[in-house]
């Protein structure tokens, strides 16, 4: 097993946190709405797997390369 870590792209407001800690993904699932110059921006799981650690939260300000989530594949 391996580990991928999911970073924010670009910096803004987390708005909706779509998955939790064990849930199973799939590539290309959202994990994350993230809200960018008035835009809703939806994350995804770059791989296939189960989220080991959601490191954000609901009116989180996060920026670049903050660790949005970790999914074990």
């Amino acid at each position: 097993m391996a580990l991928e870590t999911v970073e924010v792209p670009l910096t803004g407001k987390i708005l909706k946190v779509e998955v939790k800690a064990g849930d199973k993904v799939s590539e290309g699932d959202t994990l994350v709405i993230l809200e960018s110059m008035k835009m809703e921006n939806p994350i995804v799981a770059p791989v296939s797997g189960t989220v080991t650690k959601v490191s954000v939260n609901v009116d989180q300000v996060v920026k670049t390369g903050e660790t949005i989530a970790v999914i074990e594949y």
